[in-house]
């Protein structure tokens, strides 16, 4: 299978797997009232827009002598710099999110804690995929998606810890503030990656 091919085939299982977390975790908020819970959400679903429009945008600079290399860098740009974007969105409204939430009763946050747990899995094995097919033919949009990957499986990590100690101690303030500082944690990382990204972008240092 040629390079190209098993990027738009990773792109395509990149959405596909993308898909039912922000609906899982959505439906989750329904019990649950962690801070790190509505944060993930908000985080999956801006993300995912960004991971669709890659997928297009990747479909269409891959095809052989159909767009001029002006316009292919330009699309991949765009591309990227909404990449980034959806990152810093993501990464603000979630660390207003961890401020403004005063609510200590937390509810079900068990379907947050099984798409995180999955999410270490799938987006870890995403990050090496992408890394892979970026170091044998690079690219701009799967060299970002690889970044972003790196990032998601670093948040799911922080996003499982705190929504655990939930899960164990739900009524604790250990749990309390650790559901906090998950929240700020991931925000943090993400506006830096979005930030970083946007920035390398717009000025074509990378």
């Amino acid at each position: 299978m040629s390079n190209k091919k098993s990027g738009n085939r990773t792109l395509l299982m990149s959405v596909l797997m993308s898909s039912p977390g922000p609906i899982i975790v959505g439906l989750g908020l329904i019990a649950g009232k962690s801070s790190t819970q509505l944060a993930d959400f908000v985080r999956r679903s801006s993300e995912l827009l960004g991971i669709i429009l890659a997928y297009v945008i990747y479909r269409i600079t891959s095809k052989n002598g159909e767009i001029d290399t002006g316009k292919k860098a330009r699309l991949e740009k765009m591309s990227n710099i909404f990449v980034g974007a959806t990152m810093c969105i993501g990464g603000a409204i979630m660390l207003v999110l961890a401020f403004v939430s005063k609510e200590q009763e937390k509810g079900n946050v068990i379907p947050g804690l099984i798409v995180a747990l999955l999410g270490v899995v799938a987006n870890t094995l995403f990050f090496i995929k992408y890394t892979r097919l970026n170091r044998v033919e690079p690219n701009a949009i799967i060299e970002v998606q690889a970044r972003l990957y790196k990032a998601k499986s670093l948040v799911d990590m922080c996003v499982s810890a705190a929504l655990l100690s939930v899960v164990i101690a739900p009524q604790s303030t250990f749990s309390y503030y650790l559901d906090k500082t998950g929240s700020v944690i991931v925000a943090v990382y993400l506006l830096w990656c979005g930030l970083r990204t946007v920035y390398e972008k717009i000025k074509g240092t990378n």
